[in-house]
């Protein structure tokens, strides 16, 4: 069996990580590292390979359930996939979203879905989209002891109401946005997503708050980084990637090349072969 230092990855935590322990790291030059995670296995690979943070983002959505917006994901398929990805995120924190529709009404709505996301899935925190708007909703949350990650700049649920998937924070907007990242800091909230907003704009807003924020799209001068697993590795093959995410690995291409071999495989009767057999 391989030593456990040579299958870890790049200073994997030793112990699990809390909110504090990020918290401590803003502004040290201490970079930390999110992607998302939405099964078991997933989270197993991500926080054996030294990833702080597991996002159970409503990307699920779209990549899990294929559905064409993330606003038609429900609260009960969050909570599923959320409890698989904590069984599987050993060390790492894992932030679960709240998804459209589940905390937008009021606050004791807000509460009551983030309760049951915590309670049912063991999540350690959960994700809302929104500023200076919902700066109220993550107060009520504060007060009811559930730790909040914000979302600012570019919200997916909000698409709509966006006209389509466009940067934020351009020119006579950065105020807004500077407006919206403060909002959401003095209500309480532990960390800040910063989603297609102009580097500089994005290095403004990170150093105008003491949480961290967590670039995705935003620049390298953000505390920490987010990326959708599936754009990180490209799966599928042939899938859209957004300008501002990187490929690491082609793990659609590999993953269909070892489909492809299998089936010919059989097709060809070289599988199973007698090292397969009892």
């Amino acid at each position: 069996m391989a030593d456990k230092k040579e299958t870890t990855g790049y200073l994997a935590p030793t112990r699990q990580v809390r909110i504090g322990d990020l918290r401590k790291r803003k502004g040290s030059g201490d970079k930390w590292a999110m992607l998302t995670a939405y099964d078991y296995s997933t989270a197993r690979a991500f926080s054996d390979a030294g990833v702080e943070c597991l996002l159970v983002g409503d990307s699920a959505a779209n990549v899990v359930f294929g559905y064409p917006q993330t606003q038609q994901i429900s609260l009960d398929e969050m909570i599923y996939i959320a409890a698989a990805v904590v069984r599987g995120a050993g060390n790492a924190l894992v932030i679960a979203d709240l998804p459209f529709g589940t905390y937008e009404a009021s606050d004791e709505q807000a509460v009551r879905s983030a309760a049951e996301m915590m309670r049912r899935s063991g999540a350690a925190m959960v994700k809302i989209e929104g500023g200076v708007r919902i700066a109220p909703r993550i107060r009520a949350l504060v007060a009811a002891g559930i730790p909040v990650c914000a979302h600012i700049g570019f919200t997916p649920q909000s698409v709509n109401a966006l006209s389509g998937f466009k940067v934020q924070g351009r020119g006579d907007a950065a105020d807004q946005l500077l407006a919206d990242i403060r909002a959401v800091a003095d209500a309480g909230a532990d960390f800040v997503v910063l989603e297609m907003v102009p580097a500089d704009v994005a290095a403004r807003a990170s150093e105008s708050v003491d949480i961290p924020t967590v670039g995705i799209g935003a620049g390298p001068d953000t505390d920490a980084q987010v990326l959708v697993w599936h754009d990180m590795a490209a799966l599928p093959a042939d899938g859209h990637r957004p300008k501002f995410a990187k490929q690491w690995a082609q793990v659609g291409a590999e993953l269909t090349a070892a489909a492809a071999s299998y089936k010919r495989e059989v097709a060809e009767g070289t599988f199973p072969a007698a090292e397969h057999c009892f």
